[in-house]
């Protein structure tokens, strides 16, 4: 049963996506008891961003439990996980986009369907099973396949027994979310895969779990370049951990 959860939300140049946002956690929390607390890592926007946090923090100050890291250097989303884990402290972490494309009701959905087990296991949304429901378009669709087909090419097999590394929404038991991003070294999006690999090493369990997720425009991902880094990161994490 989740009863604390910490939810962690990676964000660069988001003022236009925060005030809708807002409005989700507002909902979330009327329609949930849980223990809550919200971290925001600002990887180092040079939009309204942290303003617009701030004054939401501000305005919240008794309601809503809020964190906010700040640093001026854009590092990447796996860098701004890391520093959001590292300081959580609720028996639960949950890391998500703040675009929404998974809403923070899932979360809602997977322990009404006893998805969750008290052990100590990882969840993964996945948007490769059956059950999920994805709305998305053609050509997302065509390179996330893309990628599943190169990522199984460059990396054994044996650690990648998930149709899905790259969903956003997971969810982890802290104590074992604080070794694993305690030793992940990657910093960019390839963050995803390192994170799985490093959980098989530990002998960690995880679990794919059904999503509803819905395409969102304004990433800040460039498909042919960013396509290419990631590429060139998997092959030096393939050299990193000798797979």
């Amino acid at each position: 049963m989740i009863n604390a959860l910490s939810i962690i939300f990676p964000l660069f140049n988001e003022e236009n996506r925060l005030p809708k946002l807002f409005k989700e956690i507002k909902k979330f929390l009327i329609k949930n008891k849980l223990n809550i607390e919200f971290i925001f890592i600002d990887d180092g926007s040079i939009d309204n961003s942290l303003i617009l946090i701030k004054k939401f923090k501000k305005e919240n100050i008794k309601k809503i439990d809020i964190k906010i890291i700040k640093y001026k250097k854009n590092r990447g989303k796996g860098y701004a996980l890391k520093q959001g884990v590292l300081i959580a402290n609720k028996k639960w972490i949950l890391t998500m986009d703040i675009d929404l494309s998974v809403s923070l009701k899932q979360i809602n959905s997977w322990v009404k369907n006893r998805f969750i087990k008290n052990g100590n296991n990882i969840f993964f949304g996945s948007r490769l099973l059956k059950k999920s429901n994805i709305i998305a378009k053609k050509y997302r669709v065509f390179t996330g396949n893309i990628f599943n087909i190169l990522l199984r090419l460059m990396i054994n097999d044996k650690f990648l027994n998930i149709k899905d590394t790259q969903c956003g929404f997971k969810l982890y038991k802290k104590s074992l979310a604080k070794i694993i991003f305690k030793n992940i070294k990657e910093n960019g999006y390839i963050h995803d895969v390192e994170i799985l690999i490093l959980i098989r090493k530990k002998k960690f369990r995880v679990y794919e779990l059904p999503v509803n997720w819905i395409h969102k425009d304004g990433s800040k991902i460039n498909i042919i370049k960013d396509s290419i880094k990631m590429l060139i990161d998997l092959f030096h994490l393939k050299l990193r951990y000798k797979l």
